[in-house]
């Protein structure tokens, strides 16, 4: 059971956003802010006023799997932080039973096992990745969703035990006392994920373990541009990544964005919130920096 919990985990954390995909990409160079693309601003941390909010809320671009030593939480980010009255992530992750939620739609339906799916080439390399860098033997496994599977590759392509902004976050509102929500349910979450067929997904799992030097390569040049704060750039990465799920961007990013800003903007309206979503889902013109401003807010960087 505590290997389920742990796979759980991991998939939960790749869940709670899309960024692991949507973020991780080629670093090209940045084009400079233009008056047409307002949030080219580099910042993480963005404030949301106006259009009658008592108080101003806050957005934050997080990076769901980082190594330790690159995770920071920064002074403006603690102040704005310590402003807010409620935590919202894309998950309620402070949740008693978000784990069990998980856990009941881990499996593939219909018996399906990753054997199935896979070339008996593919199936032996992906058992053999698994087993050397995960410690897991793959007849232990084969029946998870071939995308659960995948997140369990990603502290092997960072290099390190990750940490996540998600757990940090949470446990700050532990400390002050703050009511953790989330934008989405996980049944919710999970049924976007549905839409990928599992073909797509195993494929997809089989080019990070044959491609491992390139899926490193995507990982830390997202890195870098996570920590250099650039939100565009990460979200006009969204297409371009080897190991994404380039076709279904509408679904698991753009239509998802959409959703959230009802969600949002009744949540500041209530009160001060701290809002933290994977940071790809901020820029572009679907992104909800912008989306935001369409409904009449004010959203500016902090830095």
């Amino acid at each position: 059971m505590s290997f389920l919990r742990n796979t759980a985990l991991a998939a939960t954390l790749l869940l709670t956003s899309l960024a692991t995909q949507a973020q991780k990409a080629a670093v090209k160079p940045v084009k400079a802010a233009t008056a047409a693309s307002p949030a080219a601003t580099n910042a993480l941390l963005w404030e949301i006023t106006g259009k009658g909010l008592a108080a101003p809320s806050y957005v934050y671009g997080t990076v769901h799997l980082i190594c330790p030593t690159d995770l920071v939480v920064t002074e403006p980010v603690k102040q704005s932080f310590g402003k807010a009255k409620q935590v919202v992530l894309e998950l309620d992750m402070d949740s008693p039973t978000m784990m069990q939620e998980m856990q009941a739609s881990m499996m593939m339906d219909g018996g399906q096992n990753l054997q199935q799916l896979l070339s008996p080439t593919d199936y032996t390399s992906v058992g053999k990745y698994l087993q050397s860098k995960a410690g897991v033997p793959i007849d232990r496994v084969g029946t998870l969703k071939p995308f659960i599977l995948s997140s369990m590759l990603y502290p092997a392509l960072l290099g390190c035990a990750p940490a996540s902004y998600e757990a940090t976050f949470v446990q700050m509102a532990q400390e002050q006392k703050k009511e953790v929500l989330g934008l989405e349910t996980v049944q919710q979450q999970m049924g976007f994920f549905e839409k990928i067929p599992y073909k797509a997904q195993g494929q997809m799992l089989v080019d990070m373990v044959n491609k491992e030097a390139e899926a490193r390569q995507e990982v830390q040049q997202m890195v870098t541009l996570y920590k250099a704060q650039n939100v565009e750039e990460l979200r006009n990465m969204t297409t371009k990544s080897l190991f994404g799920f380039q076709e279904y961007e509408d679904v698991l990013v753009n239509s998802r964005n959409q959703s959230w800003i009802s969600s949002i903007t009744k949540m500041a309206a209530t009160q001060p919130t701290f809002f933290a979503v994977g940071a790809a889902h901020l820029g572009g013109p679907k992104g909800v920096l912008a989306l935001l401003r369409q409904e009449g807010y004010q959203v500016r960087p902090l830095r």
